[in-house]
């Protein structure tokens, strides 16, 4: 059994998300819908044939994009400390749940001085094509301000823990009145009231496209990849997602599309099974350096 192959480096049991079983589908949030829709495409062949898991991505992320509300979660958290915004105070913020869906309505989202952003936003020598934070630039938070980058903080290390920005008060609702534009829109939550989440990242199962073709010696065991599943602890989502129950779907804004895991009834946070990636220009860019 392809279990025994791993030798255990993988969590026992079909419903794996990394298994290419139906339970294991479901539970990382595939729909019925999608594969449906995949199978309708692929057809029928006597010969034997593969077929690029992207394209069985591409109908999972068109049928999730239609029928998910949008969420906003930090996976790796970098604090941001807004010094000019008010000691003790905090505001309510309108969020959209779902563009593709009007009748989804709207939430509130909470906004106060100190954030969580994604690492990810923030660089100390950005790369010319790198439109997000860094000290001296400005870039919209999605659904609240423009905040400007003033300073850092890092640890004995040389990590980079701590951001002190300024805030326009007068772009609340992401435009200026002043007419000034900013080229990336980031998310973000409240540290005082983000949700602590785990998240598991899921990743190929396999390091060769078609594992089965080796060479002569090989095995297609050694292509497995041992790095297909990342378990991230200290994420921080919104606090709209306290509530959500196992096999609910969100996507989280400019991350990807993420389903609730039956775990989360055995810990005291919730866990979320990455279930597809959205589309990121900037990582194309640093992929190809």
């Amino acid at each position: 059994m392809l279990l025994e192959m791993v030798e255990k480096k993988f969590v026992s049991g079909w419903d794996d998300p990394r298994m290419p079983t139906i339970a294991g589908m479901r539970r990382r949030g595939y729909t019925p819908q999608a594969i449906r829709n995949f199978c309708s495409q692929i057809g029928v062949s006597k010969a034997d044939s593969t077929v690029d898991m992207a394209f069985l991505e591409y109908f999972i992320r068109e049928d999730l994009n239609k029928k998910t509300n949008r969420v906003m979660g930090v996976i790796k958290p970098l604090k941001v400390i807004i010094d000019n915004y008010p000691e003790g105070e905090q505001e309510e913020l309108s969020a959209i749940n779902n563009p593709e869906d009007i009748e989804a309505g709207t939430r509130k989202v909470p906004f106060s001085k100190v954030l969580y952003i994604e690492q990810d936003d923030f660089m100390e020598a950005p790369h010319p094509k790198f439109y997000r934070l860094s000290v001296g630039r400005e870039v919209r938070l999605r659904y609240a301000y423009f905040i400007k980058c003033n300073s850092f903080v890092k640890d004995k290390d040389g990590k980079i823990v701590e951001l002190h920005c300024s805030y326009d008060p007068l772009t609340r609702g992401g435009d200026a009145p002043d007419g000034r534009k900013v080229k990336a829109t980031i998310h973000w939550v409240s540290a005082e009231h983000s949700v602590p989440a785990e998240v598991r990242l899921y990743g190929n199962l396999f390091n060769k496209e078609n594992p089965i073709k080796t060479d002569e010696d090989g095995n297609f065991k050694d292509n497995l990849n041992l790095d297909s599943l990342q378990i991230v602890t200290g994420c921080r989502l919104e606090p709209s997602l306290s509530g959500a129950n196992p096999g609910d779907t969100y996507q989280f804004e400019r991350i990807g599309y993420f389903c609730v895991d039956p775990d989360s009834q055995n810990k005291e946070m919730l866990v979320f099974n990455r279930t597809v990636t959205l589309k990121d220009e900037w990582a194309k860019i640093k992929t190809a350096g």
